[in-house]
């Protein structure tokens, strides 16, 4: 299953030994850029060995090689173009015209996994894949590598993959989603992608690319010890065991070292090269007469069994980490001089003088034209406009159709589809008596399985349980188990899979089972499904909608991992969107508007279901059934951002949400009874982006403000609610915030000395009075 590369690729490269023949001292105080520049001229003008006959264009390149001669010289000509992009922004980051020098220099040999695939198998690649992109671009005509890169490096807001925002490898119809810098983050999205190719196919889902697509993800081989990784890695050997098609292509381009930290001489092979799931390949980076075959075998196995598949690429890293990172400062020059003689386009070089394809004057044309190409592209994309408005920058950050949000959300026409679903009109919920919040979600769930066919539902323990408070319960007996279905216990694959899900078109409802799990995978929200929008210019999209059952006051059962009040890892995510509803009607109509937000404009929104309130049934007394609902039709919705309120009195306005409600319901009954206050209690359901105007009118006539916030003190809701107020212009009202500490729950009775209860509001209420 696997194919060695060689133990040294310059045997067959004459007259150059840097290590032999050092450079000059003169030469030593130059950068690094200069010197692999200095080299490459000077090892082709130096050629002396013997040519062979020029080669026909579909001739090997080299006797036995897999590559013929017009390939190579395709290949080459895109390794060119990566190696003088890279030299450009060494060169213009000094004049300020450039703003990324992180380069690809020693990886270029990439461009031949690029070559060997197709610009619809979705690419998830790593900051060093010029070559890759370079030979990607070959795939549909008129498009210009070097433009759209040096628009790029330029950060011009012409840059036509993400409008200037972030130095990205991106590209909309070649099919590469741009990638943020975050190390191995996008390994799960990928495996994520390459399941939901096999499942969207199996739906029967009309997928916007070919059903025998295949996913690729390049990495590092530093990158692959990350724990992010590792979870993607077992995840595939996860599903591989189980026989579950999951055609994805992970590429290690491994070049020995991270930033400064060498990577042990043999670890990856070592480590991959017998991992029960992963079908392991070793290829010749360096080498592209060499290596073509074998990534060639790695790609096409990929795609023939649909089995992770993983391709070691040997590369190395020349010119440094970035243009930042001084070598010379910490490595040996001889240690530098022995990396440079490894670079592959020497190798490139050598080879199309070998074959006769080219000759010397003919290979150093070219790579001088390359490198007048690159920078008069350079110049060109200096001149074009950058981001100057902020409405500009954040533009595609949070898109929003408020109107055909509402028509989509408040769209009933399934109705056949609902009487299947839910056993005829005698048994439609809104048909049925008053219910409590779990059930209520679970009506709206099945509710919205049957209006989208494309929705998956899936996470721990969601499928034949339903769930560990069965809100998931008769979804996947009612839609089957390819649309409701058990993940292994990982969090951040759970939402890795949600992204892949989502990049095919399908509509993701991830479960997180607690929102304590949630901060074991924050960053697949927060860097990468939150930000695609944003790096991607608008282009890519991926909606979700992920509910995480969280927040205090369960009685008999938790501790801290099962009552964790605190969203604070939420709430400063850009345009993330939660909603966090008290009740079951507006668990109903909150979700509608949330599944429709995500159809219409892409986004990634957050459902944050309170644990306690999942059986309440009662508000005041037991048994008063106060705080049943009843189920909205399903031509019903909430409008973003739509609070709720309570009562009309302005002497003491209550704003809260989540449990907090129907506790500040009651606390507000005691409260008039002692002080003869009017009250109101207002319910913010939206947390994520809080409503400011909608707080500030609230606060508009009140006399005095009480604010209940259930999460802990530094850096929750309470002080959101607390500056829109103040920032509104009534920041003089006489307030209290009642809150949670800054503390971890506690088990059984303990948990409710830190977070709020009744008595603290009433004891608030009581300082007002007393202030009055």
């Amino acid at each position: 299953m696997s194919a060695q590369p060689q133990s040294s690729i310059f045997s067959s490269v004459p007259n150059f030994n840097p290590v032999a023949n050092p450079i000059p001292a003169r030469m030593k105080g130059l950068n690094r850029a200069e010197i692999c520049d200095v080299n490459f001229v000077e090892f082709v003008k130096g050629w002396s060995g013997r040519a062979d006959a020029r080669p026909a264009a579909h001739e090997a390149i080299l006797d036995g090689s897999a590559l013929d001669a017009r390939g190579f010289r395709e290949l080459f000509e895109s390794q060119l173009i990566s190696r003088h992009l890279d030299l450009m922004a060494r060169v213009l980051r000094v004049q300020n015209k450039v703003f990324y020098t992180i380069g690809s220099s020693g990886h270029e040999g990439n461009a031949m996994v690029a070559r060997l695939t197709r610009h619809t198998d979705p690419a998830f690649l790593h900051y060093r894949s010029g070559g890759f992109m370079a030979e990607r671009f070959r795939k549909l005509p008129g498009m210009d590598p070097v433009m759209d890169s040096a628009l790029s490096f330029a950060a011009s807001k012409d840059d036509p993959a993400s409008g200037g925002r972030h130095k990205v490898w991106g590209s909309k119809p070649l099919w590469v989603l741009p990638q943020t810098s975050t190390i191995a983050s996008h390994l799960p999205k990928a495996l994520g992608t390459a399941v939901a190719i096999e499942t969207g196919r199996r739906l029967g889902h009309a997928l916007p690319i070919p059903d025998d697509s295949i996913a690729i993800c390049s990495f590092g081989d530093a990158s692959a010890n990350h724990a992010t990784a590792q979870t993607a890695f077992n995840a595939a050997a996860w599903t591989a065991y189980q026989k579950l098609p999951a055609p994805v292509l992970f590429v290690c381009e491994d070049n020995g070292i991270g930033i400064s930290v060498k990577t042990p001489g043999g670890w990856i092979g070592n480590r991959f090269r017998n991992m029960d799931g992963l079908d392991y390949f070793a290829a010749d980076g360096l080498d592209l007469a060499n290596g073509y075959a074998d990534v060639q075998r790695a790609v096409e196995h990929c795609r023939r069994t649909r089995r992770p598949t993983f391709l070691h690429l040997r590369t190395t890293r020349i010119m440094g980490h970035a243009g930042t990172d001084f070598e010379i400062e910490w490595r040996s020059v001889e240690e530098l001089c022995a990396v440079e003689a490894s670079d592959p386009l020497l190798r490139s070089a050598a080879i199309a003088l070998e074959s006769g394809l080219m000759s010397a004057d003919e290979v150093l044309e070219l790579y001088e034209a390359t490198r007048k190409r690159c920078f008069a592209a350079a110049e060109e994309a200096d001149r074009r406009p950058k981001l100057d408005r902020l409405a500009e920058v954040i533009a595609p950050l949070a898109p929003y159709s408020p109107e055909a949000v509402a028509r989509e959300a408040a769209r009933a026409d399934y109705a056949e589809r609902r009487l299947e679903v839910f056993g005829g009109a005698a048994k439609l919920p809104e048909n049925q008596p008053p219910r409590h919040l779990a059930i209520q979600i679970n009506n709206a769930l099945h509710d919205i399985f049957a209006k989208y066919p494309e929705t998956l539902l899936f996470g721990e323990d969601v499928a034949q349980k339903g769930g560990v408070y069965t809100v998931t319960k008769g979804l996947q007996k009612a839609f089957g188990p390819r649309r409701v279905f058990n993940t292994l216990l990982d969090e951040t694959m759970i939402l890795g899979m949600a992204q892949g899900f989502a990049n095919v078109g399908l509509l993701p409802i991830p479960e997180i089972q607690y929102l304590a799990y949630f901060h074991n995978a924050c960053d697949q929200i927060r860097g990468e499904a939150a930000s695609l929008q944003f790096f991607s210019n608008n282009q890519y999209r991926n909606p979700m909608v992920v509910r995480i059952a969280g927040l205090g006051y369960q009685r008999g059962f938790g501790g801290h991992f099962h009552n964790d009040n605190s969203i604070t890892a939420l709430r400063d995510i850009p345009c993330l969107v939660v909603g966090c509803p008290s009740r079951g009607d507006d668990a109903a109509t909150m979700l509608r508007t949330l599944t429709a937000l995500a159809k219409v404009d892409g986004r990634v929104a957050v459902f944050l279901e309170p644990i306690a309130l999942y059986m309440s049934k009662d508000l005041y007394e037991p048994g008063d059934g106060a705080w049943l609902t009843s189920y909205p039709s399903p031509d019903q919705a909430m409008t973003l951002g739509e609070g709720r309120s309570y009562g009309d009195g302005d002497d003491l306005v209550i704003f809260s949400y989540g449990n907090g409600v129907p506790m500040s319901l009651r606390a507000a009954r005691a409260i008039e009874a002692k002080h003869g206050w009017k009250t109101r209690v207002v319910d913010l359901r939206w947390l994520v982006p809080l409503n400011d105007a909608y707080i500030v009118e609230q606060a508009r006539n009140a006399k005095r403000i009480i604010v209940v916030d259930e999460g802990r003190r530094s850096a929750g809701v309470g002080e959101g609610v607390i500056t829109a107020i103040a920032e509104g212009g009534f920041g003089g009202r006489p307030f209290q915030r009642v809150v949670g500490v800054d503390t971890y729950t506690p088990l059984a009775g303990a948990a409710f000395l830190v977070i709020p209860g009744e008595e603290d509001i009433v004891a608030a209420a009581d300082v007002l009075a007393g202030n009055s």
